[in-house]
């Protein structure tokens, strides 16, 4: 016979897996456009070199192409990289903490980047349109407007945000953690 607990706590898995499913799409996107963009950069790389080498005809804009899209890049791919527990960690106290200790460091760290993602997501939506209102565009050879730079970083902290929402799930419903669902294969979730 089935206990109301183990109900909730089956139905709240449902749910986190399904919210799990909806991030793994979306971060799933975002990281096929970070790593289009890191082919990208690639090629334009390449070509400058040849361009500059062979030729003589350094083009002078790619650079600063490549420079932007950086950050693009990195705004895109932080959250996959976060899903998938492959972010930089110090494990130097975790690794002596009970059980309990461990989950309360999972709450603690899912909580930090949780502020952070919104921080993200506040100031760099309110920088992006002030410097719209400005009209301030980038120096050099394109005069990109600097906001749709800026505008990688609100797009990130969402993303970021929602990871952070599934891991507090995960850790609120019992359902593996994002550092041991990262060992887990995705259809066996």
């Amino acid at each position: 016979m089935n206990r109301p607990e183990d109900a909730a706590s089956s139905g709240g898995r449902r749910f986190t897996n399904r919210i799990g499913q909806f991030v793994r799409v979306i971060n799933g996107a975002a990281m096929a456009v970070s790593a289009l963009g890191i082919l990208i950069s690639l090629a334009l790389i390449g070509w400058s070199i040849v361009m500059r080498y062979l030729f003589n005809s350094p083009p002078v804009w790619v650079d600063e192409v490549v420079g932007f899209m950086l950050v693009g890049i990195v705004m895109l791919a932080a959250a996959q990289v976060l899903r998938n527990g492959e972010h930089i960690g110090v494990d130097l106290f975790t690794t002596h903490l009970g059980e309990r200790g461990k989950l309360w460091a999972q709450v603690w760290a899912s909580l930090s980047v949780l502020a952070v993602s919104l921080i993200f997501v506040a100031n760099g939506w309110e920088t992006a349109m002030f410097s719209r209102s400005l009209g301030i565009v980038t120096e050099g050879h394109l005069e990109i407007p600097v906001y749709s730079l800026m505008l990688f970083l609100p797009l990130g902290g969402v993303l970021m945000l929602l990871t952070a929402i599934e891991a507090l799930l995960r850790l609120a419903f019992g359902a593996p953690s994002l550092a041991t669902r990262a060992s887990i294969p995705e259809d066996a979730e």
